[in-house]
């Protein structure tokens, strides 16, 4: 790893969500998901990059990347894993964060730190996430891994769930040499859902947002709320997530 090593953040992003199409560019107080997503993520100070598929469909994705002048690279559709390591390539990543835009509340101090962290470990072979063993409300999900464990997952995995998904390589240790780390907290909030995946989701956003302002809170406060006001966690409490 280089002296100063060059961190990314990689965000995969398309309209074809088989749930909720279009959902990205879904509207609250006249700004879309992404636009919240991607703005919470500038505020942790490195570099962004999203990840869209050639599809015709995606063109308003890459359209809205040249616009707000932030990096972007087109790949597969459903080898997520190849377009997650010609992004890598194509902007010189060492260091890469992966997220997915469906999670427009994602916590830029919860980044931050764990990148912190991954740096002082010093070790190429570290995966960190917070998703695995999850603690934290489902939309905060984050992981971090070298480009080296990316490079290594594009040229030996083959099973399609591994290039669709694209870090299942990693985690499961296939190449045994990973050494894992979970970020976790003391409260166990993994039964909270501030994903958006259904138009139930996405109403919870919203009010998210519209009712209290969620899109400028630290990701303990939007816990918070979400634990004292029931009738939020009511709204998506029943959808069930994509198994990976």
């Amino acid at each position: 790893m280089s002296l100063q090593p060059h961190i990314g953040i990689i965000t995969q992003a398309r309209m074809t969500s088989t749930r909720l199409p279009g959902k990205i560019f879904k509207e609250v107080n006249t700004k879309s998901l992404l636009q919240y997503h991607i703005e919470r993520l500038q505020k942790t100070g490195f570099d962004i990059a999203i990840a869209t598929t050639t599809n015709d469909t995606d063109n308003c994705v890459a359209d809205y990347a040249i616009k707000n002048n932030i990096n972007i690279h087109r790949g597969s559709e459903n080898n997520v894993l190849s377009r997650f390591h010609e992004t890598a390539v194509k902007f010189k990543y060492d260091i890469i964060v992966r997220v997915t835009s469906d999670c427009p509340l994602i916590d830029q101090h919860l980044i931050r730190n764990s990148i912190e962290k991954y740096l002082k470990l010093n070790n190429t072979n570290l995966y960190m996430s917070n998703g695995i063993e999850r603690t934290f409300a489902r939309g905060f999900d984050f992981e971090i891994f070298s480009f080296q464990l990316l490079d290594d997952a594009f040229k030996k995995a083959n099973l399609e769930s591994d290039l669709e998904h694209v870090t299942p390589y990693i985690w499961k240790n296939k190449s045994g040499k990973v050494e894992m780390y979970h970020i976790k907290q003391a409260d166990n909030n993994s039964n909270l859902r501030i994903t958006v995946d259904t138009t139930d989701d996405f109403e919870l956003i919203k009010r998210l947002i519209e009712n209290h302002k969620a899109n400028e809170l630290p990701y303990n406060e939007i816990e918070s709320i979400l634990k004292s006001h029931p009738d939020l966690i009511a709204l998506n409490s029943h959808i069930e997530q994509k198994k990976v």
